[in-house]
């Protein structure tokens, strides 16, 4: 029996159908993918795919959908310009002299350290900044070491990190595009990103961790927050599409990560959950199964040996993230180490390990409360100043009082299985003795194993004074006293307005690190 003209020409498709996917598939593995880096900003795992309640996010859903969502994604410390100098080298920022907020921005990074885009630049790549589509044009830096946005990088006369400031477009290809993702900062916008909402996070639908108190202006901040949560979605929505519209999907890798934690109590800052735990997708079709949830511990570092490898290019020896793609089996980790030194003008020292169970804090500043009165928080925080009043009238339940003891402990360690907000500090506990000697062994061995500036630098600091936060307090409190009446009240002020009008050009002293 012959075969029909029908079966022939079936056969031919499924025959070419295998050959154009083998084919396409062949070319997209030997073609260097295109990798875009979406940072959000002082934002935790609270999206809708993470179980956050109330908040609808439904473009990052359908990335960890289509990709990866990584449940355990750790930063190297719970502010944004330390974590963010970590993640452009691949390096602990207490390694590379970058451990101070906003510190060094003079001093050039000390050999071999290198950006990881001038690895990539090496290999060919296009390193782009920022985009249009996004608030502000998602350009922002903020690394601890010398450095230009744009321009050459020779690390002695020449400090740029990027090619230029651009939208990505095929002519670029293959590039590295990092987009800031700001809105989550607090900022002025947020009452008017909830005020333009079309569906505001509603307050009844929230769910508040225990050491918040509830209270009306605590639930109308956090939902404010969340509604920034859900414009930066929308903001994700809108690259994607451009991405597809331009043809540049089959060949594109999209990492969505925060910088910090979100920025709240215990949040930003600080090394409980909150300030070191962040959200983590990764969307690469083809590359990526569908539908992978990770559970294991990744760093915020390891993104940077990712981009490497998937890239082609050099990872340096002295890199000790680890690539999450491109290779036969991920080494993931058995601990994330982070820590905490001086934000603005409050000298701190503390330092975490992060375990698949536990968490273990050394307090090296336990005299420093955890809620000091910086400026800072001060001005952008209207949960401190509720739960303050609250406090004072004795309406706090001994949960919610924690952060507000005079000191912090020695040391810490929580059961994040049995206790995930860390209320219940174990260090006393016979019980989990073995566990607190093992924890506390693992930061002793990271200490010898590397050099900890930041553990060297203590006693010796000088913390900035004079910033804009500062002036701005100082400012208000003088002469708008109404302005902070409102605040201490609860109420989500445009705090914003009031640095540009106190604090236009303060005159800064150098950060402790500086030279």
């Amino acid at each position: 029996m012959f075969p029909t003209v029908k079966s022939i020409c079936l056969l031919v498709c499924l025959i070419s159908t295998i050959l154009l996917t083998s084919i396409g598939f062949a070319q997209d593995e030997s073609k260097p993918p295109n990798i875009i880096w979406l940072m959000a900003e002082d934002m935790g795992p609270d999206l809708e795919c993470n179980g956050m309640a109330g908040v609808k996010t439904p473009n990052l859903n359908q990335m960890a959908r289509e990709g990866a969502i990584y449940n355990r994604a750790y930063c190297t410390n719970p502010i944004c310009s330390p974590n963010r100098s970590a993640m452009m080298v691949g390096m602990h920022q207490t390694i590379i002299n970058a451990h101070h907020h906003r510190s060094n921005r003079d001093v050039p990074l000390a050999a071999p350290y290198k950006p990881i885009t001038s690895y990539l630049r090496d290999s060919g790549y296009n390193c782009l900044l920022g985009h249009s589509l996004v608030m502000g044009g998602g350009r922002k830096t903020d690394c601890n070491f010398k450095h230009t946005p744009t321009g050459e990088y020779d690390g002695v006369e020449k400090f740029g990190l990027f090619d230029k400031k651009a939208d990505f477009t095929p002519e670029d290809q293959p590039f590295f595009s990092q987009i800031q993702l700001q809105v989550a900062h607090r900022g002025d916008w947020w009452k008017d990103v909830r005020k333009n909402s079309s569906h505001p996070v509603a307050l009844q639908e929230i769910q508040l961790p225990k050491y918040f108190a509830d209270s009306p202006e605590i639930r109308y901040d956090w939902a404010a927050y969340l509604d920034t949560v859900e414009y930066m979605d929308n903001e994700v929505g809108l690259l994607m599409q451009n991405l597809k519209n331009q043809g540049l999907a089959e060949n594109t890798i999209v990492i969505f990560i925060a910088d910090n934690g979100r920025c709240n109590l215990r949040g930003k800052g600080y090394l409980q959950e909150p300030g070191i735990h962040v959200p983590m997708i990764i969307w690469a079709p083809g590359r990526v199964e569908a539908r992978t949830i990770v559970d294991e511990l990744v760093c915020t570092t390891d993104i940077s040996a990712t981009v490497l490898k998937l890239a082609g290019a050099e990872i340096p020896d002295y890199m000790t993230s680890k690539p999450l793609m491109g290779v036969d089996e991920v080494q993931y980790r058995d601990y994330v180490r982070s820590a905490r030194d001086i934000w603005d003008e409050i000298d701190e020292c503390s330092r975490s390990v992060t375990t698949d169970r536990f968490k273990y804090i050394k307090n090296h500043m336990p005299g420093v409360p955890w809620a000091t009165d910086q400026a800072y928080l001060e001005i952008n925080r209207p949960a401190l100043h509720v739960m303050r009043r609250l406090m004072r009238e004795g309406n706090l339940t001994d949960v919610q009082m924690t952060f507000f003891k005079d000191e912090k402990p020695i040391e810490e360690l929580y059961d994040l299985e049995k206790d995930a907000e860390e209320l219940d500090n174990l260090t006393l506990d016979p019980e989990y003795a073995p566990v607190l000697l093992k924890l506390r062994a693992l930061e002793n061995q990271w200490q010898a194993d590397n050099t900890d500036l930041g553990l060297a630098d203590l006693g010796k600091r000088k913390p900035e004074v004079g910033l804009a936060s500062e002036v701005a307090r100082a400012g208000v409190k003088a002469n708008e006293p109404e302005l902070w009446e409102r605040l201490e009240a609860g109420e989500l002020m445009k705090t914003n307005q009031w640095m540009k009008r106190y604090a236009q050009s303060p005159k800064k002293k150098k950060k402790a690190g500086a030279k």
